[in-house]
Formats: C-alpha cells, sequence, structure tokens
C-alpha cells in the first residue's frame, strides 16, 4: 500500500474514531444534562411541596372553621335555598364580610341557576373559581425597582407585629443579595427603638435611630440621606403604631412622606399597611381609614396562623382591590410568605 493510501486511510480511521468519541462525549454531556435537569425539578418540586404543607399548616385554622364548613355544606345537601343558606351563614361567620358574602351567593345562584345545576360538585367548583378571582386580582407581589434606595414604609396600629415584619423583610431581601437599611421612627416607645436595635444586630442590618420623643419625619428623613450616601438598596422604615380614627397621628404619617419627599419626590416608593388577621372585620374599616388618608400601595396580613376567621381576606380584596404582597403564617422569617391565590385557595378547601 502506498504511503499516500495509508495516510489516507489512517486520516479516515483517526477522523472516525474523533467522531465517535465526540458523538459519546455529546451523549454523555446530554445524559449529564437530563440528570441536572431532573434533580433541579425535583428541588424545585420538593420546595413548593414544603410550602404547600407549610401554608395548608399555617392556614389550619381557617380551613377547619370556613373550608371544611363549606366542604360539609355541599357534601351532605342537595342544591335548594338552605344550601345557599347555609354557605351564606358560614361565610359571614368567617368573616368574609356581608357585602362581599352577598356578592358571591347571588352571582353562585345565578350561575346555578343559569346553567340549570343540579350537581352539587359543580356548584362547589363554581364557589372556588369565583373565590378565586377576588384574590387573582390582588396577587401583585412586590418588585423592588433598581432606584437606589427603594424605600419602603411601614404603617399600622399597634399590636399587628409591624417590627416583627420589618426584620422578616429585611432578612428576605438580604437573602436576595441586596443591601439593607432600617429605620427606627417609632420614636413613641423607647422599647420600640430598643426592638429594631436588637432585632437589626441579629440579621447584621444596620439601623439609623434617634433618642426617645425625637421627631420621626427626622429620624426618616435622616436614614433616606443615610441609604443615599450607602447606596443602599432597600431602605425600611417602622413608624408608631397608630390607631387610624386618631387623625392628628395619622397626620404624622403625612407628615413623614411630605418631609422624605422633599428628597426625592418617588418616596416613598412602597407604603404598606400591617394588619393582624385576628381583628377579622375591623381590619376592613382600618384599611378604610388609612387608604383615604394616606394612600396605601401594599398590604401585609399578619398571623393568619393564629386566627379562624381568615375569611376576612376575600372583603379586603373584593373592596379595595389594594396589591396583597405578603401574608404571614407563623412568627420564623420564612414564614413571612408572597401571597398567591391559588395556593391560599388550595390551602383551604382541599379536601
Amino acid at each position: 500500500m502506498s504511503s499516500n493510501k495509508k495516510n489516507g486511510f489512517f486520516s479516515w480511521i483517526n477522523s472516525k474514531i474523533h467522531m465517535e468519541s465526540k458523538k459519546d462525549k455529546n451523549e454523555d454531556k446530554l445524559i449529564t444534562n437530563e440528570t441536572s435537569n431532573v434533580k433541579n425539578y425535583k428541588n424545585v418540586f420538593n420546595k413548593k411541596a414544603t410550602f404547600l404543607f407549610k401554608l395548608k399548616k399555617g392556614l389550619n385554622k381557617t380551613k377547619k372553621f370556613f373550608g371544611d364548613g363549606i366542604n360539609n355544606i355541599f357534601s351532605s345537601k342537595k342544591i335548594d335555598d338552605t344550601l345557599f343558606e347555609e354557605l351564606e351563614e358560614t361565610m359571614i361567620l368567617s368573616d368574609i364580610g356581608i357585602n362581599t358574602t352577598d356578592k358571591i351567593i347571588k352571582k353562585l345562584i345565578n350561575d346555578t341557576s343559569r346553567k340549570e345545576l343540579k350537581n352539587t360538585e359543580k356548584v362547589y367548583s363554581i364557589l372556588k373559581d369565583r373565590m378565586h378571582s377576588i384574590l387573582k386580582k390582588v396577587e401583585i407581589p412586590l418588585e423592588i425597582s433598581h432606584q437606589v434606595p427603594f424605600v419602603i414604609l411601614i404603617i399600622g396600629i399597634n399590636g399587628t407585629g409591624k417590627t416583627t415584619t420589618v426584620s422578616k423583610l429585611a432578612k428576605k431581601y438580604k437573602l436576595e443579595g441586596k443591601s439593607v437599611m432600617l429605620a427606627a421612627a417609632d420614636t413613641f416607645r423607647a422599647a420600640g427603638i430598643e426592638q429594631l436595635q436588637k432585632l437589626g444586630k441579629l440579621i447584621n442590618t444596620p439601623v439609623i435611630s434617634q433618642s426617645f420623643g425625637a421627631d420621626p419625619a427626622a429620624v426618616a428623613f435622616d436614614a433616606v440621606k443615610s441609604a443615599i450616601s450607602k447606596k443602599i438598596d432597600v431602605l425600611i422604615i417602622d413608624t408608631a403604631g397608630r390607631l387610624h380614627n386618631k387623625l392628628h397621628l395619622l397626620g404624622e404619617l403625612k407628615k413623614i412622606i411630605r418631609v422624605i419627599k422633599k428628597i426625592n419626590l418617588s418616596y416613598p416608593h412602597e407604603i404598606i399597611l400591617v394588619l393582624d388577621a385576628c381583628n377579622g372585620q375591623n381590619i376592613v374599616k382600618q384599611t378604610e381609614t388609612f387608604h383615604q388618608e394616606i394612600g396605601i400601595t401594599g398590604l401585609i396580613i399578619t398571623k393568619l396562623d393564629g386566627t379562624a376567621k381568615g375569611g376576612v381576606i376575600f372583603s379586603l380584596a373584593d373592596q379595595f382591590l389594594i396589591p396583597i404582597r405578603y401574608i404571614g403564617i407563623g412568627e420564623k422569617t420564612d414564614d413571612l410568605v408572597v401571597f398567591n391565590s391559588k395556593d391560599f385557595i388550595h390551602s383551604i378547601f382541599q379536601r
């Protein structure tokens, strides 16, 4: 065999071996990627399952009182006036509110009559869809813009868990890789300032504060200036608890807003009202007054794990259409979760 033929033959063999080797490597890479994708899928699935379990556990009292109550009505009744009357009573007792309950029941009766439904399962499904549609409208997660700092003002009455919520938000944003600063604008309580300072130390987050009795607006102003100079991503301003019917106290909140707007008209970017779900229909009135006087851009509903009357969330969503940013279902940091209407409905109505 000539030298040229030999070279050509071996060149062909080498090329074939190289191609086969490359093919094997690509197949190995494909298998590795597929394995990685399966692992990622399993991780996502497991995290979702864990989250749903935690949410269901957190909403257990509301599920037993409201969700199971409705399940019992539909499992043992035919479609008649008695069913709708019992359904109405259960919804009102669950703090959904008379007006919202009335709208839901009237729509349900109309849909049932129009479609001539006799099957309780179909009517039950329509009810769940209707209640989900109410919550879906306010399922708007808070997006932290790239404007630095992003300023969040936290307000609400006494005892809603504002300061604890502030620390939970701070830790949540830090885990997302953002730099965070807190402002102790609750200067009416020395204990309030100390509490935020302690929480700030626990999560390694700076807290801007002044002495007891200082002007809350001055604290907020200093905090904004400091956050700007240090290029902090998120500034969260904690304020004193104040009753919604004390207009002079609401005036102090307005002053905080006016003062920080002198620095930048876009401040604050978010005004969050923190509500205690255990207060039932009282939080509807709180929301109405704060919204009229201040202008709320988002809600955080805490202590849903401690009440059987979580139905008030439907009343809030239906009446105000204010975005529900987070809900609290426990005391741990990761128990403050982004509100998801589908998961909420599933946790309450799951049989």
